[in-house]
């Protein structure tokens, strides 16, 4: 059987998964804090050809998936007036919890709820930076840029929380989880403290990083890619029917 055949193979599967990765970050073009995948490749190991050469004669056999990376640029942002609104301005995640485990929160989409604590629109809760969830909270007066939230509570006495914001050293490493959320892996490396050039901004969200026109211009590539190694398959059968009718 032609390698070639299988090299084809190898492409095709390729350039189907970055198709699926690209039709994901088209689709979540809006999502408020989406942030989009790329594709990489890399090419399978090389069979060496006998005979003697002064260079080494090697043919390839294909290629695979290396990985699929976040993109951590940022996204355009959208003012919408409402408090409870927050983005990061610079490198940076918000921490939130379900009650059992911490998630990095690119979306800002908060609001209080019947109960006055701080949630997403998931309802997990936002924590502070002693890991515990904002609560109590029946008025916001104001969010600095720093994170420090000054409110109201429902005793009518004025309060400070201070926002946990976090980052990993690399972000491309977190295991996306849905709903805008990233959870730390051993790839990412421990969450840790934001950098002092980030701040907080109220009363604006942070949009996705999709950009359209770089979307569809790799769409264009992937779907030319995967027409290419289908014709190396059509190729390399029409050379075995050619050999087959060498009997006849």
């Amino acid at each position: 059987m032609l390698n070639s055949m299988y090299s084809g193979v190898s492409g095709m599967r390729g350039f189907q998964t970055k198709l699926d990765v690209i039709g994901n970050n088209i689709a979540n073009v809006n999502t408020v804090g989406f942030q989009k995948s790329r594709v990489l490749f890399e090419d399978l190991l090389s069979q060496s050809v006998a005979g003697n050469s002064v260079n080494a004669k090697q043919v390839g056999l294909g290629s695979s998936l290396s990985a699929i990376n976040t993109v951590d640029s940022p996204g355009s942002p959208m003012t919408t007036g409402v408090q409870t609104d927050l983005s990061i301005q610079g490198e940076g995640y918000f921490s939130v919890t379900d009650g059992q485990q911490e998630y990095l929160a690119k979306s800002g989409s908060f609001q209080i709820d019947s109960q006055g604590n701080l949630v997403t629109m998931q309802g997990y809760s936002v924590l502070d930076e002693n890991d515990a969830p904002i609560i109590n909270i029946d008025r916001i007066s104001s969010v600095d840029k720093a994170g420090l939230i000054t409110f109201q509570d429902t005793n009518g006495d004025q309060q400070q929380a201070q926002l946990k914001t976090s980052t990993v050293p690399n972000t491309a490493g977190l295991e996306k989880m849905g709903n805008s959320l990233y959870r730390e892996t051993d790839k990412s490396g421990v969450i840790q403290a934001m950098p002092n050039e980030s701040r907080v901004i109220s009363g604006q969200l942070e949009m996705s990083n999709v950009d359209l026109t770089e979307e569809f211009t790799e769409m264009i590539l992937a779907q030319r890619g995967f027409q290419a190694n289908s014709r190396v398959i059509t190729t390399s059968d029409e050379m075995l029917q050619e050999i087959v009718n060498l009997k006849r």
